[in-house]
């Protein structure tokens, strides 16, 4: 049983429902639940739909565990824990699903739970002492065996990075918890499942690492590893910075330094920033907890100012061109955090639109798929417009940024897009475009970093 249908919950559920397993997994929200009992995904995920519509017989959506608990065997709870408004993660949704659990278990029976949610260092035992202390109320030994068991999973590589991963983490010091969690995961560990036609398996993989740990160990390896990719981006893009400044070229440094075996090439892309659900929360609530216990964090702090400066590096250049920006109309291509999803949570591309606003300018802002997150995060504003179609976007604007690296847009027709606008300035806030191929349509081209 998983608690959750979001992008983990679900993906996981799917994941596993594909490999043999029955599951059931439970979702609260009901326009999401209906959505997904109509073997309809509520996200925009590579797969998703496809897997639903695949594995039907082997999964069921239901809105509260009462039905099911008592007959599953392992409990897997992938909940959100947003932050709080001082960057601590909250973990009211957690502590819901574990008092919603105890509430409905059969008391003689054990249960494996594992708490794939990202949380806390620690929390892992403070719901270790909860459970126990339930238990000793009923007069009982806990017969609930507790693991840490984080996800590392990519938004629009959600379903491929849960068949293929790199890596799975069990972090716990119950045998039983560990051997259940070994058999769950067998076939992905094995890889003895038939790979589905529409999520490719890699041509080189390696089986994947089984590391098993304690759960404090588990949950600091989840927040590292976040940091870690974290600092990458903000390092290359704050070097970005200084190639702009002595006239060398990003793009042929990160090759340079990505080529070495102890570096790696990969998040070393020179832009406008991370975003998302997962390295603005982990890395301020790692920042949050090493302070509670008195431990300072400075490279992890830059690593967030650093990436705010991407952004407003973008709104520099745009001062830099025209000086003040009042009543000038921007087109800013691109919305969701990265290609592949509609999730806009952290998205640079509305940070840098609420930052044009600001500065009174006008904005027409587009994308594939994420429209509607976009809208109901950035509210309703008369100064700015929507659009799925770049050429609509453009039309009549004083300058195009580009946001999002969507591969439909790969192949832009920059002549067409040329035409349509009023100044021909264009910013390539991920460097997707040959600068010289941008040029030849007649813009003026500024990436980053180059």
């Amino acid at each position: 049983m998983i608690i959750g249908a979001g992008y983990v919950g679900l993906t996981t559920g799917l994941a596993l429902a594909y490999v043999g397993h029955k599951v059931d997994v439970i979702e609260k929200n009901k326009e999401k639940l209906n959505k997904l009992k109509s073997k309809t995904s509520p996200i925009y995920e590579k797969g998703v739909q496809e897997l639903i519509e695949l594995v039907k017989d082997n999964i069921n959506f239901w809105e509260k565990p009462d039905e099911v608990i008592k007959e599953a065997e392992i409990v897997i709870i992938a909940v959100g824990t947003p932050p709080k408004k001082n960057g601590e993660a909250d973990l009211s949704y957690l502590e819901d699903a574990i008092r919603d659990i105890l509430k409905k278990i059969n008391l003689e029976k054990d249960y494996t739970l594992a708490i794939k949610s990202t949380v806390p260092i620690g929390t892992n035992n403070k719901i270790d002492n909860i459970i126990k202390e339930f238990y000793r109320e009923k007069g009982i030994e806990s017969k609930i065996h507790l693991a840490s068991n984080p996800e590392f999973l990519r938004e629009g590589m959600a379903l491929y990075d849960t068949l293929y991963p790199d890596r799975i983490v069990i972090g716990s010091l119950s045998a039983k918890a560990i051997s259940d969690l070994q058999e769950l995961y067998k076939p992905i560990l094995q890889q003895t499942f038939t790979p589905p036609s529409f999520i490719n398996k890699p041509n080189a993989f390696n089986l994947p690492h089984l590391i098993i740990t304690d759960p404090t160990s588990s949950e600091m390896i989840k927040y590292a590893a976040n940091a870690f990719l974290a600092l990458k981006i903000s390092f290359i893009n704050e070097i970005a910075g200084l190639c702009e400044k002595v006239g060398a070229n990003i793009k042929d440094v990160a090759r340079g330094i990505g080529t070495d075996k102890r570096i790696g090439i990969s998040f070393l892309n020179a832009g406008i920033g991370w975003g998302g659900s997962c390295f603005p929360k982990d890395t301020l609530a790692l920042l949050e907890f090493a302070k509670e216990i008195g431990y300072n964090m400075p490279i992890v702090s830059a690593a967030r100012e650093v990436n705010q400066r991407a952004r407003k590096a973008v709104i520099d250049k745009l001062k830099t061109y025209y000086g003040d920006l009042r009543e000038k109309t921007i087109a800013v291509l691109g919305l969701a955090f990265k290609p592949g999803t509609d999730d806009v949570r952290e998205s640079p591309a509305l940070d840098i639109i609420k930052i044009l606003l600001n500065e009174g300018a006008k904005v027409k802002a587009c994308d594939p798929v994420a429209l509607q997150n976009a809208k109901k995060a950035i509210g309703i504003n008369e100064k700015i417009n929507f659009f799925t179609n770049p050429y609509e976007a453009v039309e009549g604007v004083d300058a195009a940024i580009f946001a999002t690296e969507w591969p439909e847009w790969a192949n832009l027709d920059f002549v067409k897009l040329a035409s349509k606008m009023r100044t021909r300035l264009f910013i390539d806030g991920r460097n997707f475009y040959e600068p010289e191929e941008v040029k030849k349509a007649g813009f003026t081209y500024m990436g980053v970093g180059r």
